[in-house]
């Protein structure tokens, strides 16, 4: 086997990290920015659209939404996304990169906007319009995973790429964090604006008919971000690898990579092997990427259980050890402003800094180390948390509690959270490349649904007198973190399946450059 990568694309691979690399960063990363804020700021308002469409004057307690509402406002965009990264992952590899990369952006700028512009101002009406716009949103959103990584990683340098890769995700903890400042602002205006009683005092009066525009506000604002990035998406050339080895133009890939790196490129010639034509569902690709692909997609699939179940409930872990007083001594404005509290004091402790770790030392310890080492950790602080559970929700040790459930956010993001993300985009070959992302994104947002609506009845109380209003009877909190640590702990074992590409090139990893003698 002799070693035959285009010339092109060894410049790429051998290039300085420069502007052009920071400027790809902030376009890719503004898109997943925008996709944190949409999936998570829902989470900051859910509480208070049950107070305003599910208000019962009779009730000591105020209005929640019924369990099926709940389900569909969390679940839907996760829904969407699902399959937006099936078919854009797909579209991807059909029609390139940049041409489906403007589609997906102005997908999520258009249903952020419309989710928030509801129709009527009954809860039928308003539930049923923000679920539509948020499972297209969500479609928009999940066309941005594949394409996102993939352009970020055919354009990187081979020494950096996975800081590169790593530095896009790293955007989702701004737009978590971005979501929690934008619902501390608005509702401490609101709330300057219009005062209002606490839900014991006066239950009529606890929600101001104004607070109706807090969540649309929260919920539109997500456009600003991807609205602002549009037009340097469009101008932002089609990626090297995808004109030379999918759409098979070496000259146009040359031209387009001298202007971007600076420099005179010569175009070569090239003969094909037929060889490397094999297609997603050949023998050929199972023998070669079979195991790999498995990998990607299990680890993923098995991390976003436990990711998101976290993650849609940590406004109920914050009120069960009391960061978040009980619904009725608060205003429904209060309600928002302390729950994005508690949420943007999380993601600045814990999440955050684990994206930047990451960031930092994915190209030194290599992907296989940090996923396993997150994978290991994640399983030690849920069973740390899990087995004395008694023990961790009595008042002194709160604290204690809030530090282990940091860290073991800390060590999904410093851990698979992020790799998952990044290997899908380095080791499959250029025509199917943003497929292959697309499908191991999609598992992972099955472990995504399983985790949210699998935990939303699974950490119910065994107690039928202590179970949320509609919801039955589950295994508790306590039982749903020994299953979570378990899950955690066969994502260690699924990880010795993903072979480790740092510091290789991508053609390297694909089998691409590979040329009989």
């Amino acid at each position: 086997m002799a070693d035959q990568q285009l010339g092109v694309l060894k410049a790429l691979d051998v290039a300085k990290t420069q502007l052009y690399h920071f400027t790809a960063i902030v376009i890719a990363g503004m898109g997943f920015f925008t996709d944190a804020y949409d999936l998570f700021c829902v989470s900051l308002v859910t509480k208070l659209l049950g107070r305003l469409y599910y208000f019962d004057p009779t009730s000591p307690k105020p209005g929640s939404l019924p369990p099926h509402v709940a389900a569909a406002v969390n679940g839907v965009a996760l829904c969407g996304t699902l399959a937006g990264q099936l078919f854009f992952g797909w579209l991807g590899d059909k029609l390139g990169r940049k041409k489906v990369y403007g589609i997906t952006l102005i997908m999520m700028i258009v249903c952020s906007v419309a989710s928030g512009l509801s129709l009527g101002n009954h809860a039928k009406g308003v539930m049923t319009t923000l679920c539509f716009f948020r499972f297209w949103l969500g479609f928009g959103i999940g066309g941005d995973y594949p394409l996102s990584a993939t352009i970020m990683s055919e354009y990187a340098n081979k020494k950096t790429r996975g800081a590169f890769i790593a530095a896009v995700f790293a955007m989702q903890g701004v737009g978590i964090l971005a979501g929690g400042f934008v619902a501390l602002a608005v509702s401490s205006i609101f709330d300057k604006k219009f005062p209002s009683p606490t839900y014991e005092q006066d239950r009529f009066l606890s929600t101001p008919p104004q607070a109706d525009y807090i969540w649309r506000i929260i919920v539109m604002f997500g456009a600003v971000p991807a609205a602002m990035t549009y037009y340097w998406r469009m101008k932002m050339p089609e990626t090297a690898r995808y004109t030379a080895l999918v759409a098979k133009d070496i000259k146009q890939a040359t031209k387009d990579m001298s202007k971007v790196l600076q420099v005179e490129l010569e175009v070569e010639e090239r003969a094909e092997d037929p060889k490397l034509n094999y297609g997603l569902f050949s023998k050929e690709f199972l023998k070669r990427h079979g195991l790999p692909l498995l990998g990607c997609t299990s680890t993923w699939f098995l991390l976003d259980i436990a990711f998101y179940s976290q993650n849609l409930f940590q406004k109920d872990i914050f009120s069960a050890i009391g960061w978040i007083p009980k619904a009725a001594t608060m205003n429904g404005i209060h309600e928002v402003f302390k729950i994005a509290r508690a949420q943007t004091l999380i993601a600045l402790c814990s999440t955050v800094p684990g994206y930047w770790f990451t960031v930092a030392f994915i190209d030194i310890m290599g992907r296989f180390a940090i996923q396993l080492m997150g994978f290991f950790m994640m399983t030690v602080f849920m069973f740390a948390i899990a087995f004395p559970y008694d023990h961790w929700i009595k008042p002194d040790n709160r604290i204690g509690f809030v530090v282990m459930y940091s860290l073991t956010f800390f060590f999904a993001n410093f851990g698979p959270n992020a790799t998952t993300f990044i290997v899908p985009a380095e080791i499959f070959p250029a025509r199917l490349r943003s497929t292959c992302h697309g499908i191991s994104a999609a598992t992972g947002k099955a472990g995504a649904i399983v985790g949210a609506f699998g935990f939303l009845y699974a950490a119910q109380p065994q107690d039928k007198s202590k179970v949320d209003a509609g919801y039955p009877p589950g295994i508790g909190v306590k039982n749903s973190l020994i299953m979570l640590g378990v899950i955690n702990f066969v994502g260690m074992l699924f990880t010795f399946l993903v072979p480790e590409p740092k510091g290789k090139s991508l053609e390297e990893l694909s089998g691409e450059a590979e040329v009989e003698k």
